[in-house]
């Protein structure tokens, strides 16, 4: 029974992950590294990639400052609606990413109120980068306030109160006790963030447009690539995408390691 069930996640595993990558990478170099290398190198894909970069960074930089305050908060203060905030919070995952595009349009659509309010101070939303982001920051927020808040709470707040009670003041406090106890907590869901915001599909595909050159992620060129029937397109851009996210990974291990380490050091102390 042992190596019967050992034998059925091996065979999960080969079917769902190495089966698939294999193939992947079979089709990016069906036609030779020459071909790879010039669709990956192609104006649309060079867009596509520097898109997708600059949205997970500005993503990856307010998820870290407003996911830590939300953390912080949820761990720390008791308020009428906490549990309301916490439920909310973990909307993104039970929601399809195409409802949450959806909800973007409904928000700043021409005719609603923001969108008037937008349109007339020239500010264009819809099919450009800042619902692109919006809708990234939908998808990705969890990640981060998930990570810290239990990780905020099981640190407690004794090494606070005794920082203050020296005469710290609370930034004080924050930048030299709490947010190195956090550090690993801070890694391990920005990896996150980052490898979410980088493969995001559905919710960008609505309120992008999917304008070449444009508003054309990296993800959306694949889509558009496959489309056009361009398979060495598609899945050398997706292979690159694999690349990176596999790079990701081996940062969350390496994170979580230490994290796990941080913690274990602390509860022997």
């Amino acid at each position: 029974m042992r190596w019967l069930l050992i034998g059925i996640v091996w065979l999960y595993f080969l079917v769902l992950l190495v089966g698939p990558i294999l193939y992947m990478a079979s089709q990016s170099f069906s036609e030779g590294l020459t071909a790879f290398w010039t669709e990956i190198s192609r104006p649309e894909a060079l867009h596509g990639f520097t898109l997708t970069a600059e949205i997970t960074l500005i993503v990856l930089v307010l998820n870290v400052i407003f996911g830590t305050m939300t953390a912080m908060v949820l761990a720390r203060q008791k308020f009428w609606g906490r549990s309301l905030v916490s439920g909310v919070i973990d909307l993104p995952f039970a929601v399809s990413p195409v409802i949450a595009g959806f909800m973007l349009i409904l928000l700043f659509g021409p005719d609603t109120v923001l969108g008037t309010i937008f349109g007339q101070a020239q500010i264009k939303v819809l099919f450009a980068l800042p619902a692109m982001i919006l809708a990234t920051l939908f998808v990705t927020f969890p990640f981060m306030v998930r990570e810290l808040t239990p990780l905020l709470q099981t640190l407690g707040t004794e090494e606070e109160e005794a920082a203050r009670t020296l005469g710290a003041g609370e930034w004080q406090v924050f930048l030299k006790v709490t947010l190195p106890a956090l550090r690993w907590g801070l890694v391990y869901g920005a990896t996150l963030t980052v490898a979410r915001a980088i493969g995001e599909f559905g919710a960008v595909l609505v309120v992008s447009g999917n304008i070449l050159l444009l508003t054309q992620t990296a993800t959306l060129h694949i889509y558009q690539s496959y489309v056009d029937f361009n398979y060495v397109a598609a899945n050398a851009v997706a292979l690159t995408l694999l690349a990176v996210s596999f790079a990701i990974l081996t940062v969350l291990e390496i994170a979580k390691a230490r994290a796990e380490t941080t913690v274990a050091e602390a509860g022997a102390q």
